[in-house]
């Protein structure tokens, strides 16, 4: 599906993962990931153009919005925390170090169709019912 020029998604599905706009996070089965927000950003830069290698300066422009090569190592090590984060849930090989230099996603990203006007609300993740906080799938 293509997204009006100039909208962006709420959802992107990258491999097995759909990542959601909104939550600021990535949803796997039936649980949240729980990224930091910077890896939720990483993921969601490289999900926008799936199997592209994109370069460290580009990561650190469009990411941490630098217009500069810092000193550090800040890109590999949150790059690195991603990796073990999606390793504990089974998810190996996705965000792949490109020989070239830089990372690519190595899944399709899919936009996901919009969500219906019920669960647009940014706290549709909240059942109302029983008066107790519950988180529900995204979508």
């Amino acid at each position: 599906m293509n997204t009006p020029a100039g909208l962006i998604p709420r959802q992107l599905s990258a491999g097995p993962l759909l990542l959601d706009l909104y939550h600021r996070d990535a949803w796997l089965q039936d649980r949240w990931l729980r990224l930091h927000p910077r890896e939720f950003g990483l993921l969601w830069r490289l999900a926008e153009s799936p199997r592209t290698s994109l370069s460290r300066t580009v990561l650190l422009r469009d990411v941490w919005r630098l217009r500069h090569e810092p000193e550090t190592n800040t890109l590999e090590v949150h790059i690195f925390r991603l990796r073990r984060k999606l390793a504990a849930h089974g998810i190996t090989g996705l965000v792949v170090t490109d020989p070239g230099g830089g990372y690519r996603l190595d899944a399709e990203a899919i936009p996901v169709l919009p969500a219906t006007a019920a669960s647009e609300a940014l706290d549709s993740y909240l059942l109302i019912g029983n008066g107790e906080r519950q988180e529900s799938q995204p979508g």
